[in-house]
């Protein structure tokens, strides 16, 4: 079950890193952008790392203080899960 979590959380950063940096690009061609609710969305049900490391690596949304609560909020409950998954 914890591989099958691993899995999944490593799934849901990839695609997390990958919209922040399509919203990012899409920002600088002024193109219709990922509305914030999905890239916060997808952040908090388990691409927290991949959004965060997003936001630094593309220098997105780093000003916007819910955007580092909601990442820090969601790595919070994904590692706490992950410790619970492989300790028991």
């Amino acid at each position: 079950m914890a591989i099958v979590f691993l899995i999944y959380l490593a799934a849901m950063s990839a695609a997390a890193f990958c919209l922040y940096a399509s919203d990012k690009k899409r920002a600088k061609k002024d193109m219709r952008r990922i509305p914030e609710k999905v890239l916060l969305g997808v952040s908090f049900l388990g691409g927290a790392i991949g959004g965060y490391a997003a936001m630094f690596a593309r220098r997105h949304k780093t000003r916007h203080w819910y955007f580092h609560a909601v990442n820090l909020l969601g790595i919070a409950w994904q590692v706490a899960l992950l410790v619970f998954l492989f300790v028991r």
